[in-house]
């Protein structure tokens, strides 16, 4: 049986917050592990409680539960995670085209190590404009600053 398209709705924080955090957790585990567990257990409390928040959020439903998210702040795309389960089914592609309807361009950073994550991007039209050799918070872990211009 196949799965219907993902509904996409605005973040509702009284009922999205930990549903979302869950799903940033499992996914970036999986696409993060040169991060490790430790820091990413300490970041999931930054993502509850001030970048769920501070962001326009849009959430990926499927049969009405949260599948994964966008996070946009102005045209930067703060964060995009599918939950492991319902990766490549379409979701983040769906998620970009969402965005996509609401600003004319967007920008985003990816970790170069997560080889996939930056593959899909550059499958969905984006292009890399540069790189750095540190992370945000100076850890050694290079970025990729990726564009992509509204059709």
């Amino acid at each position: 049986m196949r799965e219907t398209s993902p509904i996409i709705r605005a973040f509702d924080p009284a009922t999205d917050t930990e549903k979302l955090s869950k799903i940033w957790l499992d996914a970036s585990l999986l696409a993060h592990p040169f991060i490790g567990r430790a820091r990413l257990l300490e970041q999931r409390r930054l993502i509850e409680e001030t970048y769920l928040a501070a962001a326009e959020t849009w959430v990926a439903c499927q049969s009405g539960e949260p599948a994964g998210f966008i996070a946009l702040m102005e045209n930067f795309i703060g964060g995009l995670f599918v939950a492991p389960a319902h990766q490549k089914k379409g979701i983040g592609r769906r998620l970009i085209a969402h965005a996509l309807t609401r600003r004319d361009e967007l920008t985003l950073e990816v970790y170069t190590e997560n080889a996939g994550a930056l593959r899909f991007y550059l499958a969905q039209g984006f292009e890399e404009v540069s790189r750095r050799p540190r992370d945000d918070e100076g850890f050694p872990f290079e970025n990729a600053r990726l564009r992509r211009p509204a059709r």
